[in-house]
Order: structure tokens, then sequence, then C-alpha cells
């Protein structure tokens, strides 16, 4: 069984972005305090109904003890007065007595029946009373205790992460994502080089979309304390010096592929066959420049006059001698080297003023936006081709690393012809380099892509009808989605807002307290937050928006609102959101924002994790504590604190 602690000291997965999720589930309304009871109140009118009837009851009792005792004081003053004799009226006398103490002794009963009677009574509503009494407070207890519990399931609701990371799954080698536009790019490029800097990993990024897409990477990076590498072309030709130490034949490959792409027409192996010999005539390690000039050497005519050619110049006699005497039997080889000219001239100055610099772990090859398709092509086409090439040695050296470790993140994949693409990603596939595929639109490249193995899908906003026409055929009919109110506000706020270009000499806008550095092994997510906050448009523009990202138990304000993902509603999606499908599954919303990170509901825990870290907790507890404990364990499941 595999150690606990080892398992959550593993580095982490890179991340795509955020998904919005709450695990517990709303507490609902709190109980209601009890009812106080009416009060039991002795009935006074009934004590008096009841004396009036024992008196009518008992009148003529008294009458009659009333009547004997008048007959009694009649014959004792008979007696006295000398009417009646003496003997006579003892007798008399004597007769009422026996008479009326019968009757006396009935009232008197009658009396303390009466009042017993009304003693019971009065001491059952007291019991009464006090039993109700009893009972509230017993309520009153339970209430507090239930109220008690509610406002912990109300505080345990409210304060739970929302915001949980969607990891790249295991066994993908490849993520492709279809539109977005540059803002959404921005997003997601600054998530996954965040989410690799923090583990310490490689990147490189090829921005072919004409605008800084990698900024505000570039910007936390720089606030990180790391020296980026950038390289903006055609203006930094002369400093790249990518597949220049590479030998004559790999070179030549790769320059056959470039051409390929840039003007398609012989096939690449008699390309490279014209490059190869090129090489072997002037050297391996001959710059670009002089096998362009000899390229448009062989596109002359035999008898073509080079002497006002400054380009030729470059060849010395003896070079050019030898390279008419090696193409000499070839009638054709002038339009094939004039094609190749064509295709390699922007390429004129590569790697003249490169020097041996420091590995760097973030790397950007961009192009202005000014250079046109034509160039875009030609430039990305080469840059690609040499970095299959260095992972094509790199893997033949040594085994593969920790899968997703290092990156390369393409932008504006569409520029490029399939075959590169498809290049790219095999080779990096044999190294464990994980391959992110950006394309503007879904047309058939991209979407071959999203259905490709290994591969997971994204798709995000679309720029047309055409391509989200095609994007919703790819996701399914009847499919929508819940997207959360900061996702558009922060997306709306940020989209257009992308940089012209790039800072070519980044060490000098490096505004970090620590030393700066081109590598460092890990970065503190706390500290990779605050960055974010500080360094990023994204940070800031989250943190302006958080109070949308507030939960009450008491309110029921929906912050989420339906998205269908047909033709319209992919043309209206938040630059940020992205769709990613699920296997049997409805598609899932993500939002790529990087300023997410810095919201305190934010977890770089996935929802499958703490899905399972709660339904563990809750199955540890007793079974009368698992209904007054619905929701997370009592040690909230965030990344602060398991940042260790």
């Amino acid at each position: 069984m595999p150690d606990d602690r080892a398992e959550r000291k593993r580095p982490g997965r890179p991340f795509l972005g955020w998904r919005y999720q709450t695990l517990v589930p709303p507490p609902g309304p709190p109980p209601r305090r009890p009812t106080p009871p009416e009060r039991v109140d002795y009935d006074l009118d009934w004590e008096k109904a009841r004396l009036r009837a024992e008196a009518e009851t008992n009148r003529p009792l008294l009458f009659g003890l009333c009547l004997l005792v008048l007959i009694g004081t009649v014959l004792l003053l008979l007696t006295i007065v000398g009417v009646m004799p003496l003997l006579l009226s003892l007798v008399g006398c004597l007769a009422c007595l026996a008479v009326a103490f019968p009757v006396l002794l009935m009232l008197i009963q009658s009396r303390s029946d009466m009042g017993e009677l009304l003693s019971r009574e009065r001491a059952k509503r007291r019991a009464e009373q006090e039993r109700r009494e009893r009972e509230l407070w017993e309520r009153q207890e339970e209430h507090a205790a239930r109220y008690t519990e509610w406002q912990h399931r109300k505080r345990v609701y409210e304060a739970q992460p929302r915001w949980y990371a969607v990891e790249i799954p295991e066994g993908t080698q490849r993520v492709a994502a279809v539109g977005g536009a540059e803002a959404g790019w921005s997003a997601l490029l600054t998530t996954l080089g965040a989410a690799l800097i923090k583990e310490g990993g490689d990147l490189t990024v090829v921005d072919l979309s004409g605008r800084a897409v990698a900024e505000q990477f570039v910007s936390l990076t720089q606030r990180c304390g790391l020296i980026p590498r950038i390289w903006v072309l055609p203006a930094d030709l002369p400093r790249v010096k990518i597949g220049a130490h590479l030998s004559a034949r790999r070179r030549a490959a790769i320059l056959a592929a470039t051409a390929q792409a840039v003007e398609p027409g012989d096939e690449i192996a008699a390309r490279r066959s014209i490059l190869e010999r090129i090489f072997a005539v002037l050297g391996k390690d001959a710059e670009i420049v002089h096998v362009v000039a000899a390229l448009g050497l062989l596109a002359l005519p035999d008898d073509g006059d080079t002497a006002d050619d400054p380009a030729h110049l470059l060849l010395t006699r003896e070079e050019r001698e030898k390279l008419r005497a090696a193409f000499a039997d070839e009638p054709d080889v002038a339009v094939r080297a004039a094609a190749l000219h064509r295709a390699l001239l922007p390429f004129e100055g590569l790697g003249i003023k490169a020097e041996r610099e420091p590995y760097a772990q973030v790397k950007i090859i961009a192009t202005d936006r000014s250079v046109g398709e034509f160039a875009e092509r030609a430039y990305g086409t080469y840059t690609v081709e040499a970095l299959s090439t260095l992972l094509d040695l790199r893997a033949a050296r040594g085994k593969p690393g920790r899968p997703w470790a290092r990156m390369i993140i393409l932008c504006g994949a569409d520029a490029l012809p399939e075959w590169a693409v498809r290049r790219l990603s095999d080779a990096a596939a044999r190294l464990a380099t994980g391959v992110v595929l950006l394309y503007r639109r879904a047309s058939e490249n991209a979407l071959a892509q999203l259905r490709a193995d290994e591969t997971l899908p994204v798709v995000m906003r679309q720029p047309d009808a055409a391509a989200a026409a095609a994007a919703a055929a790819f996701l399914g009919a009847d499919h929508a989605g819940r997207i959360h109110r900061l996702t558009e506000i922060v997306g709306t706020a940020l989209d257009g807002a992308t940089a012209d270009g790039y800072t070519t000499d980044a060490s000098y806008q490096v505004t970090a307290a620590a030393p700066v550095r081109y590598a460092a092994k890990s970065i503190a997510p706390l500290t990779l937050a605050r960055h974010i906050r500080s360094a990023t448009a994204w940070g800031n523009a989250t943190g302006q928006a958080a109070e949308h990202d507030t939960l009450s138990a008491e309110s029921d304000t929906d912050r989420m609102t339906t998205q269908k993902f047909d033709v319209y509603g992919l043309q209206h999606l938040p630059p940020t959101a992205m769709i990613i499908p699920e296997r049997g599954d409805a598609p899932i919303i993500v939002d790529a924002n990087p300023g997410i990170l810095t919201l305190p509901t934010a977890t770089l825990q996935t929802v499958a994790d703490a899905t399972a870290l709660t339904e563990q907790a809750l199955a540890d507890v007793g079974a009368d504590e698992v209904v007054a404990h619905i929701g997370p364990p009592p040690e909230r499941l965030d990344w602060r604190r398991s940042a260790g």
C-alpha cells in the first residue's frame, strides 16, 4: 500500500483552469424558534359556578338547620317565661339537636369536599403549566442545538472551496484547444505556465498569433524572479541559434521541411539532398546566410554573372566552383534551387550574432504581427521542426522524464502544415513532453486533432458561424453548461486587451525583490498567487470582481447562467471559458482565468479528490453525527493547508 504522505508530496500535474462546483449542499432555512404555548390560568368563573351550585344544593339543609335552631331557641324561651315545662323543653331541644347534628355534618362534609375538589383542580392546572413550560424548555434546548448546527453548516457552506483545479488527465499526451482568440489564449497560457513553473518545469512557447499572448505570463515570471528568454522574429533572428549546432544532415532536413511548408513542390527528400550537398561543400557549420547565397548561385544559369550580387560574394571563388561542379549533371537544379532560395530567404540572418547563453526555464519564440502569413508559416515551421529534431535527439539519449514536466505550447497551430504539427506531437510523446496546440478556429485540421487518441479536446469561443457549427457538431447536440458570473465579467473586461508585442530584452524589466535567475526549482503556491495578483491584469481584474464570488446560505441569488453549446452559444462564450467533453457525461465548463488562483475559494485539488475526501470524512463519523455534519470534513480542503 503506498504511503499517503509520499502521495501528497508528489509533484502536481499541470492544470488548465478552474471548475466551479459546490460540493457542500446549502443548509436550507434556519430552524424556526418554538412558539411558547398559551398560559393555563385558573378559571375563576368555574370556581364560582361550582361554589354557587354547592350553595344551591345545600340551601335546603342550611334552611332546615336554621329552622331547628329557631325551634330550640323558642322552646328555651318558653321554658324561661314559664309557659312550657322544663322537661318538655329539654326533650324538644334534644330532638332538634338530634336532627340538626347530621345536617351540620353534611354541610361541613360538603364544604370540605368542595375545598378538596378546588385544590385538586388548582394542582392539576399548575402541573399542566409546569409540563408545558418543561416541554417548551426542552424544545428551546433542541432548537438551540439545531440552530448551532445550522450555523456551523452555514459557515461550512459559505466558506467551502468552489473553484477546483482541472488537471490534465493521466495518459494525455497533448491538449488541443480550438478557438478562444487572443484573450483566451493569454489566460490559458498564463495558467498553464504558472502551473508548470510552480513545480519547476520547463516551458517553451511558440507564439504565431501575431500578438503577445504570453505577455502576461512574461510579467508573472519576471515578478517571480525568473528571466524568460524571448525571441521575436524576424527582429531577433540574429540571436536565435536553435538547431544551428546540429549535424549537416539534420540541418538540411529542417530547412527542407521549412521550404516544403512555404513553397510546396518537390519532395522533401529531393530538397534535403540538395541542401546536404551544399553543406558538404560549405562545411557542416556553415551559416544559413551562406546556404542561401549558395542556393541563389545555383538558381542562376551556368553562364550567369555573379559579380554584381553582394550575396554571392559571401562565397569564395573555390566554393562557387565546387558548387557548380557538384550540380553540373542536374539540368533542373536551377528551378529547385530557386524555389529553395525563395523559401529560405527570410532566414538569411539566422544565428549570425548568437552567443552561448545559460539554460532558461521559460523560452518564448514569437512572430511579429507585421511579418505576414508567408513569414509566419516559414518561421513557425522552422521552429517546430527544430524543436522536433531536438526532442528526437534527447529521447534517443535517455529515458523519458516525468510526464508534463516539460511543455511546449504552440499558439496558432493552424498557420503550420498538419504534418509539421503531427511530427512535433509524436516527437514530444516519445520524451513525455506535453504539447498544447491552440487553433484559431474549428478547421478540419483542428477537429482532427480534437479526435486524436491521447488528446484532451478543448473548445473555446469560435470566431464565426461556420467554425461554431463545426465545433457544435463535435460536442454533440442538446448540450448546455452553467457559466459563473465571474467568468463573464473578467473575460469581458480583458477581451481585446492583449499586448501588440513583447519586450525583447526582458532582463531590464525584472522588478522582483528576489535575485533574478534563469531557472527555479519550484515556487510556493501562496507566493505564486501573490505574484499573479500583483503582476498580471488577470489577477487585478479578478480581485476587483471578487465580490461576485460570494456565497450566502440565506440568499437564493443565482450567480450562474446557462449557456447552450449551439452555433450562437459558441460564438458568445466568454473568452476564458473552455468546454471539455466528458466521456459519457455532459461537457464541463472550465475557466482558464489565472486570477482565480488568488481567490480564497480556489483550491489546487480536483473535484474528484475533494469529493473522495469528503465522503471518507463522512464515513468515519458516527451515524448520529452524519446528519448533523453534512459537508466537508472539519479540516478545510484548500491548497493553503496542503501547500507543504
